[in-house]
């Protein structure tokens, strides 16, 4: 029998993060055993590795020797760093017709699944959908945390589906993320502009690109909260040291998704009006915090990412982002 559905699980070394994720999963292919005569599909696990140099080979096959055959364990490596070609190796190796990604520190509820598949029936418009995230922190976050856990894929909004509108300018983030294979393929270049994180970089926003693509090309996309996962977040992702380059790489990546849905003609014009709301926001935001910058890490986490916006453009064309072969699929997406 053929595969319906695709959990992937892109990960560098994971080692430790893995066993968690995998024995959510495995309880689901328990629970899916038991429900063998009114299950309608099936589905399959690939984890990604993303050019580790720990055990995360080693652990997989530990999973595979006991992991029910009737929904495969999958292992493949991609030695390109970085999250799209991670993602770009998944839905290649994929054999289901949806694919729902979860990151290494993504626990899902042991309905996620079924949840995914669901929705997709009753959605066929649908190119790509995101979960309800829920953080699980290890300690208590600061005060007024709420105002940057979207950033962190802590996504809450409702109990109810939403659709998001290409007017608002809001996507949901790739952990928990379910994308129709033929959306990705139909929408999106070989080659983003941005490609992720690396131990160099911490230029981010590979995700919400991919996700502009699908939802320039037509396909809808949507927020369902029935899809409910766990976002593991340690303690040093709190701290200061790995917030402040983390926003400046939101910051810095957003020339990007910002013009996705702009003529190329006009954005000239579109560069102007995000710069001048990005320098209105950092006026602003002086006036308000400018006595809390170094005591208050949420409003420096603010301030890092509207000062990262406003240079975004420049950055980008001075390190090449925006050059060859990316600037052609950049161009070609927004003339959609």
């Amino acid at each position: 029998m053929g595969v319906d559905f695709t959990v992937a699980i892109p990960t560098y070394n994971g080692e430790k993060r893995l066993p968690e994720v995998l024995e959510r999963l495995r309880n689901s292919c328990k629970h899916a055993l038991q429900q063998t005569q009114t299950q309608s599909y099936r589905w399959e696990v690939i984890v990604v590795d993303n050019n580790s140099t720990d055990n995360t080979a080693k652990v997989v096959r530990s999973y595979q020797a006991d992991w029910p055959k009737q929904y495969p364990l999958r292992y493949c490596f991609e030695p390109k760093q970085g999250a799209a070609y991670a993602r770009n190796r998944a839905f290649s190796e994929a054999k289901g017709a949806l694919v729902g990604f979860l990151d290494d520190d993504n626990l899902p509820a042991p309905d996620w699944i079924a949840a995914a598949w669901l929705f997709a029936q009753e959605h066929p418009a649908a190119g790509a959908y995101g979960s309800q995230i829920h953080g699980d922190f290890e300690v208590k976050p600061p005060n007024n945390f709420e105002r940057i856990a979207p950033f962190l894929a802590i996504t809450e909004r409702g109990s109810k589906p939403l659709c998001y509108q290409p007017n608002q300018k809001i996507l949901p983030p790739s952990a928990g993320l379910v994308v129709r294979k033929q959306a990705w393929l139909n929408s999106c270049p070989p080659h983003l502009v941005l490609t992720g994180r690396t131990g160099s970089s911490m230029l981010t926003g590979e995700d919400l690109e991919m996700i502009s693509h699908i939802q320039a090309n037509g396909w809808e996309i949507w927020y369902n909260p029935a899809m409910c996962i766990y976002h593991k977040i340690p303690h040093w992702r709190l701290k200061r040291e790995y917030l402040i380059p983390f926003f400046r790489g939101i910051g810095l990546s957003r020339y990007v998704t910002r013009m996705l849905s702009v003529k190329p003609w006009q954005r000239p014009v579109a560069t102007l009006v995000y710069m001048g709301n990005d320098l209105r926001k950092i006026v602003v935001h002086l006036l308000k915090h400018r006595f809390q910058l170094r005591s208050d890490l949420i409003a420096a986490c603010e301030m890092q990412l509207f000062v990262s916006s406003l240079v975004s453009p420049f950055y980008l064309w001075r390190h090449g982002y925006l050059d060859g072969k990316q600037l052609e699929n950049f161009t070609r997406a927004a003339v959609k």
